[in-house]
């Protein structure tokens, strides 16, 4: 049986006609890096230490130099380093990092780590996924679009390299997106509202009675 044909709007119509792209979005993680000076005696942490009295870290040095303490409240994961940095993932939201690295502080003094300097604290790179509620045209995109790869054969999105504001899309056909590289809840408002624009003045979206994604169900759900 014969596959449907993609069925595009004009360009600058949305695939119900007339209507607007409404996009949705969400935060899925947020990525931290954290400095404590150790002074000018090139003091470093003892992780064995840290290891030892707190048994629910991972610290295996043959097979990745850092130790691994997680939190439960608010939830999130510290990689933590001899040379006093620190790297925080798990995060759904940027505010919360403050708070978990005081934790993080406050266990390593339990330890006997001595810290005597006021950590840096830098937001690196949100990851948030979406939904466009819209079929697109990978195809199309992948030659309208500029800084855009495509190719199916590999990978079931569309890699698309924004440049103002810089973050990087991940488009499935379904609508569904990906968003990296921003690092403000904000930053990620606008290059989804800007993706929608560009979506819909070049007319990738299509009808969703004529759109044969040739993707099977849930090949994008990892990304969400």
């Amino acid at each position: 049986m014969a596959k449907k044909r993609p069925v595009k709007p004009p360009a600058g119509a949305t695939a119900a006609g007339h209507g607007e792209i409404k996009a949705t979005w969400t935060v899925e993680n947020v990525v931290a890096t954290v400095a404590i000076d150790l002074g000018p005696s090139g003091e470093k942490f003892d992780l064995n230490q840290i290891a030892r009295k707190f048994q629910e870290c991972e610290y295996n040095p043959e097979r990745f130099p850092g130790l691994v303490m997680r939190i439960a409240d608010p939830k999130a994961t510290i990689l933590i380093f001899s040379t006093g940095k620190m790297v925080v993932t798990g995060l759904r939201d940027a505010g919360e990092a403050e708070a978990v690295v005081a934790i993080v502080i406050k266990n390593l003094k339990q330890a006997k780590v001595n810290i005597t300097t006021e950590p840096e604290i830098t937001i690196q790179n949100l990851v948030a996924s979406g939904d466009l509620h819209v079929p697109i045209d990978l195809n199309e995109a992948s030659i309208v679009m500029e800084n855009a790869m495509y190719e199916p054969e590999t990978f079931p999105g569309l890699i698309y390299r924004m440049q103002e504001p810089k973050t990087v899309f991940l488009i499935f056909s379904t609508g569904r997106i990906v968003c990296t590289g921003a690092k403000t809840k904000e930053m990620v408002g606008e290059a989804v509202e800007k993706l929608v624009g560009e979506v819909k003045s070049l007319g990738l979206a299509m009808t969703k009675g004529g759109l044969d994604t040739g993707l099977d169900a849930g090949d994008d759900e990892e990304f969400k």
